[in-house]
């Protein structure tokens, strides 16, 4: 599994009265966020990716990343004693206790993957998560900026969206099972109604 974290800026597109609550001035241009790590509070909340190496992804909108706040969502999606692959962030220094494996890179040395057994494959890495931010990335852009509250549900229909098609024809025909069972459920509970 690789963990990482994005922050996208996103404020209150569509909501004026909200915007002058704040004390801020409505924004002509863009929405343009201060540079490093951010919270909900300061308009550039967090989204939190997991992602299985040839897998499913997982994201997350969070208020904050904190040890506190990611190890739920962790201990949700990935089952104990796993391999996780982080950046040096310090908020995955608990992964151990937390009774996971744990491997980092550190980009602020340079190291963006690293060879740990001598096999020539570079398995410690987070790249497979970091090129599923630059495509969320220019999905959202023609959007032209994202409320805050409707984050969520862009950032759930692209990941929707990736899993279906790394699952393929397969998820389609599952859809279909599911919806057609749902609707003979309901000719059935219909049927069995009584009459008012």
């Amino acid at each position: 599994m690789e963990a990482d974290e994005v922050y996208v800026v996103a404020g209150h597109k569509g909501q004026p009265a909200r915007v002058a609550k704040s004390g801020r001035k409505g924004r002509r241009r863009r929405l343009k966020g201060h540079r490093g790590r951010g919270s909900s509070a300061s308009e550039k909340p967090p989204i939190l990716g997991l992602i299985q190496r040839n897998g499913l992804l997982a994201l997350y909108v969070l208020d904050n990343v904190k040890q506190e706040t990611i190890k739920p969502v962790i201990g949700k999606c990935i089952a104990p004693g796993s391999l996780i692959y982080t950046d040096e962030y310090n908020i995955y220094n608990r992964l151990t206790q937390w009774n996971y494996r744990h491997k980092t890179v550190c980009h602020s040395k340079g190291e963006y993957a690293r060879d740990e057994d001598g096999d020539g494959f570079h398995e410690v890495h987070v790249n497979t998560q970091e090129g599923i931010w630059s495509v969320l990335r220019a999905w959202l852009r023609p959007h032209r900026g994202v409320s805050m509250d409707k984050l969520p549900i862009y950032v759930g229909f692209f990941e929707f969206v990736f899993n279906t098609k790394r699952r393929g024809k397969a998820l389609i025909q599952h859809l279909f099972e599911t919806i057609l069972m749902k609707d003979q459920r309901s000719i059935e509970e219909l049927a069995l109604s009584p009459v008012l």
